[in-house]
């Protein structure tokens, strides 16, 4: 071996080996996500199993990073999911979730807290709405009261083998006139001052977790806590199976991050490019520029990894 020759060309090497790392961390952060519920986090706190939950029923999933994505889907084959969405709907975008809905196609919204999915629900034309008053039950939960285990399940098409469903600091759905499909225990309470324990002002009792209605055509599913969904809650008892069942019902799913927040520009930049056709053009047209620089590189490219000038 030439350790002559391999001295000379170790910081070559060395740049090299850098670039390689740092590319690679820029592809890692730029098509990941840290957000709570995000599709692209796969942490405990992130949403990305769902698609795999689709996957595992045969039902085809759908980033949806624009409210357009209702105007396009078959409402009929569709199951929409909205995850407490951090900014609010507008009149056009609510238009569309409505016009899906009414037209065959079902709209699952899950909350807790948030001030946004209520005006959604509402102008979609469904009667059901999230309280936003913290659920706990001292007796029937998983780890703390905080996290209530419901125990009373409706027999119906979604809570199909669904004999509990676990909560996750989540709130309640008041009904309004909508079918409830899941009640926490007669030992839930509604934790109204927030100070963490049973006060002689709060009483016991069975609280709807989990509602549905039609509303046209379609069907709208309101469930009090988006952390059912979460990757570390579809590992507990019959949340697997709920998710499941709302998917295998439909042929599609379009998870709509529309209104949650920033997402991984990456991310962003392959689902803009899969829409459209002329952005996939330019881009095979500039890969092909590449592999032909990459073939027959500069002169000045080639000297700096080493080449001599009549290489």
């Amino acid at each position: 071996m030439d350790w002559r020759s391999l001295r000379n060309d170790y910081p070559r090497l060395l740049l090299v080996s850098l670039i390689g790392v740092v590319a690679l961390a820029i592809i890692v952060a730029a098509s990941t996500s840290t957000a709570a519920f995000g599709v692209y986090n796969s942490a405990w706190d992130g949403a990305s199993g769902l698609q795999a939950e689709a996957d595992a029923v045969g039902t085809e999933s759908e980033i949806a990073l624009n409210t357009t994505a209702y105007e396009t889907a078959d409402a009929n084959r569709t199951v929409a999911v909205v995850l407490s969405p951090e900014t609010r709907y507008n009149a056009t975008d609510t238009q569309r979730v409505q016009q899906f809905v009414e037209s065959g196609g079902t709209l699952v919204v899950a909350e807790d807290y948030g001030t946004h999915s209520n005006d959604l629900l509402a102008t979609v034309g469904a009667s059901a709405s999230v309280t936003g008053q913290p659920l706990r039950d001292e007796r029937n939960s998983y780890r703390s009261p905080a996290m209530p285990i419901a125990t009373n399940v409706t027999n119906d098409s979604l809570t199909a083998n669904v004999s509990q469903l676990t909560i996750n600091h989540g709130t309640v759905v008041e009904p309004n006139g909508a079918d409830v499909l899941v009640r926490s225990s007669e030992f839930s309470y509604l934790d109204a001052n927030r100070n963490e324990q049973l006060d002689d002002s709060e009483s016991l009792q069975q609280y709807p977790v989990v509602t549905t209605e039609s509303v046209g055509d379609g069907r709208v599913v309101v469930v009090s806590d988006p952390s059912l969904f979460i990757n570390a809650m579809l590992e507990r008892p019959g949340n697997q199976q709920f998710t499941q069942n709302l998917f295998g019902a439909h042929e599609r799913v379009l998870l709509d991050y529309s209104h949650a927040g920033k997402q991984p520009p990456l991310a962003v930049g392959l689902l803009t490019v899969r829409e459209s056709p002329l952005l996939q053009v330019l881009l095979g047209a500039l890969g092909l520029g590449a592999i032909i620089v990459w073939l027959r590189p500069p002169q000045r490219v080639r000297h700096l990894f080493g080449a001599k000038p009549d290489d």
